[in-house]
């Protein structure tokens, strides 16, 4: 049969029509639910007032937009497909000669444009608003604002406060990850007031317990006159792991930006398991939305055949929550190195759409 495209318009605008009213009921429930976490955060906070919650809020939508997509796009789907089959439309358009793979078809393009604008044009605007939602976070419900690292072409930049009577500022061409030792290393201690009371300069850096440990050291204090010390100690509040874990979380990074980032990171010393991960999750996006959509396809279609018509439902609402701790399982062995990054990031979606096509073909044409 030649494709209609008057009737594939039809179905694909059902589809989306579908897929966006369920996204936006699931959205506004999930706004209100962060809504009232946060203020429950922010009861015995004195800066936490409800328009800057609301603020907040706000600016978490974003990021939750793009984990709540693929199931809109699963229970959006099985919707559609569940009010075309009842009214009997797929029922007409079997007869008429459509496959099954013909109707899909809007759908599955439709989920591909949906993947394609998350990815290259969402995920920067909520990488910006995710980034002043964690400040936001840090200043008004956690007060944890004395420490900041940046990673760049010429190496990293550490700020912190140990104490409350001074401040370092540390620069590092590269670092060890496993130990924590940085190399060619220059450090700034100033006061309270930003008066600056001396530099440090040394070869390396040894992160001790609550202390930087530099051997070899040049220090040269507010007179200007430098001189050589064998081991000098600086004190710290950082840690291996909250040295790891000060870095920008691959959540508010554009996925424009995470290739370079991930290059420069590697190239400091770090491990830059996580923002692989999530950038090929990213990439991951349109595939596992057309997986989603063969699988809301498999669920629906078989109503009119099997009966059943709310275990085939339940059934479906249940494999959208499997997969989803599944994906967070297999994310999990892919952050502690047990299955590579990419194996981590790709396997839910293909398995998904492995598993959607199979059902598929057993059903239409097994």
């Amino acid at each position: 049969m030649r494709y209609s495209w008057t009737l594939l318009g039809y179905f694909g605008k059902q589809f989306t029509t579908w897929v966006l009213g369920t996204f936006g009921a699931i959205m506004a429930i999930v706004f209100l639910l962060d809504l009232i976490e946060l203020m429950r955060r922010g009861a015995t906070k004195e800066d936490a007032t409800f328009p800057l919650l609301l603020e907040m809020a706000l600016l978490k939508m974003p990021q939750m937009a793009m984990q709540i997509l693929p199931f809109a796009v699963l229970f959006g789907s099985m919707l559609a497909f569940t009010r075309m089959t009842r009214t009997n439309e797929l029922v007409v358009a079997r007869a008429a000669g459509v496959s099954v793979w013909q109707f899909l078809a809007p759908a599955i393009m439709v989920a591909v444009l949906l993947g394609g604008f998350k990815v290259t044009i969402f995920n920067p605007l909520a990488s910006v608003m995710t980034e002043r939602f964690s400040q936001l976070e840090d200043r008004v419900l956690r007060n944890q604002a004395d420490s900041f690292l940046t990673v760049g072409s010429g190496g990293l930049w550490i700020r912190e406060q140990p104490d409350d009577q001074h401040q370092n500022v540390i620069h590092a061409r590269s670092v060890r990850s496993s130990d924590g030792r940085l190399d060619n290393v220059m450090i700034m201690i100033f006061d309270a007031d930003d008066r600056f009371i001396r530099r440090v300069d040394a070869p390396a850096a040894d992160l001790k317990s609550g202390e930087w440990l530099l051997e070899d050291a040049v220090v040269t204090t507010s007179t200007g006159r430098p001189t050589l010390e064998r081991q000098v100690s600086v004190e710290t509040r950082l840690t291996i792991d909250n040295l790891q874990d000060s870095f920008a979380s691959p959540e508010t990074m554009s996925f424009w930006e995470l290739p370079g980032f991930i290059a420069i990171l590697e190239n400091a010393g770090f491990s830059a398991v996580k923002h692989r991960l999530y950038f090929h999750a990213q990439l991951a996006s349109p595939l596992l939305l057309i997986a989603m959509v063969l699988i809301a396809a498999t669920f629906s279609l078989r109503l009119t055949r099997r009966g059943g018509t709310l275990l085939w439902a339940s059934s479906g609402l249940f494999f959208g929550f499997l997969l989803y701790f599944l994906s967070d399982l297999v994310f999990a062995l892919g952050l502690s190195a047990r299955i590579p990054e990419v194996l981590a990031a790709w396997a839910p979606a293909t398995v998904t759409m492995l598993l959607g096509l199979t059902s598929l073909l057993h059903l239409e044409d097994g």
